[in-house]
């Protein structure tokens, strides 16, 4: 059985706002935030780059116009970087390369006596807000809008005469439409995490779960098996040596002892099923047909006020008084047995008592051969409901030299 136990987050694991680090069994492939899909953002770039190819001038291989082609090849390169990806860009090269796609845009406006040289400023300055973090964005973008206005205001270009300075203070505007989509892009991938988060921490609680319910069927199937065959192969290896001997009473005695075990065990199966089906059985009447059928009649004795039991609490408990009841039988054989179930203000007490062996036990069924599982699970099923067990030999009292299990379980 898989042992489980929850894994610290790690430090180095990438911003909620990564598309890395998911969990690759919920989504093989990152997805993208909804409303920012990469193909639009590629179309739109592309688009302002051809816009401007076809009407920026003057463009050529020499003079104005070879400075011009550099600086439209600079801003192009800018606009079009913005689509790489975030985590692949360090905070620092993306501010110094915005830097510079601002101070080419503001030149290339400056020094283009026609065209619309101006979108690239526009498209950068909001993506300058997409991409770094607030204060540095408006410091940005105020950068840029005050560049592009004192070229136009202080005619260092010859593009002034048909673009007004307060264009060039406007530039720097579209910073707050990439500061809102990068807020709405944070709190969306928040909220897909959140629900990935939400759904492995399902994922796990219903694992454990699983393996809860495993560990109570293993018990379940251990107290029905594990002592009823037990008993049977017990009986059954004693008419065997009997047949030996030539004592047929007693090999008949054996033979119908295995008969009775054998009808307890189906008895036992199905307290079983009605505890896997979570079946409500009454507590007092059954400790009664518990002990009736194993032979130990008006041995129980009940104390306190007498009220509803959970069903959990019952089923535990059941299984517990087999549990102790078998034991009784295999090492202390034809000694008294007496149960006590005690409704306390606080508690439901559930005490199995024995005295001593009246016979030898029969071959193969001394202290020594148990599985051992019997008492861990007793004790498994009383941890489960938060209480406590004890079991020992009985050091002073009226029951002094008994044996004694005792399951205290909290109101």
């Amino acid at each position: 059985m898989p042992y489980l136990r929850p894994v610290p987050a790690d430090p180095s694991a990438p911003h909620p706002g990564d598309d890395t680090g998911r969990d690759p069994h919920l989504h093989p492939h990152p997805r993208p935030v909804p409303g920012h899909d990469p193909r639009v953002q590629w179309v739109v770039s592309l688009a302002v780059v051809l816009v401007g190819l076809l009407t920026i001038r003057p463009m050529g291989l020499s003079g104005r116009g070879l400075a011009v082609a550099v600086l439209f090849a600079v801003n192009s390169a800018a606009l079009l970087a913005r689509r790489l990806p975030e985590h692949k860009v360090p905070p620092r090269i993306a501010l110094a390369w915005l830097t510079l796609g601002v101070v080419a845009a503001a030149a290339l406006i400056g020094l283009s006596s026609s065209g619309t040289g101006y979108l690239f400023a526009f498209f950068l300055a909001g993506h300058i807000g997409y991409r770094l973090e607030t204060r540095p964005a408006l410091v940005l973008a105020g950068f840029c809008s005050l560049l592009c206005g004192a070229v136009l205001y202080l005619r260092l270009g010859p593009g002034y005469e048909l673009l007004p300075w307060v264009l060039g203070l406007a530039t720097g505007a579209p910073v707050l439409i990439g500061i809102l989509n990068r807020t709405q892009r944070q709190a969306v991938r928040a909220a897909i995490d959140a629900a990935e988060s939400a759904e492995r921490a399902a994922r796990a609680e219903a694992r454990t779960a699983v393996l809860t319910e495993r560990g109570r069927i293993a018990r379940d199937v251990h107290d029905v098996l594990a002592h009823s065959l037990a008993g049977i192969n017990m009986q059954l290896e004693l008419a065997d040596a009997l047949i030996d001997t030539g004592d047929l009473e007693k090999v008949r005695e054996a033979n119908a002892k295995a008969h009775a075990l054998v009808k307890e065990s189906l008895q036992q199966a199905q307290w079983t099923v009605h505890a896997l089906r979570e079946d409500v059985l009454p507590l007092r009447e059954t400790l009664a047909s518990m002990l009736a059928s194993s032979g130990h009649h008006d041995a129980l004795t009940v104390t306190g006020t007498v009220r509803e039991v959970p069903a959990r609490t019952v089923q535990n408990l059941l299984r517990i008084a087999q549990e102790a009841l078998t034991n009784a039988a295999r090492h202390a054989p034809g000694g008294a047995v007496g149960v006590e179930l005690e409704f306390a203000p606080a508690s439901t007490v559930l005490r199995i008592r024995n005295r001593p062996a009246t016979r030898r036990p029969a071959p193969g069924t001394g202290t020594g051969t148990g599985s051992g599982m019997g008492l861990i699970g007793m004790r498994e099923r009383v941890a489960l409901l938060g209480g406590t067990l004890t079991a020992g030999p009985v050091t002073e009292g009226p029951h002094q030299g008994d044996w004694q299990v005792e399951a205290v379980i909290p109101q």
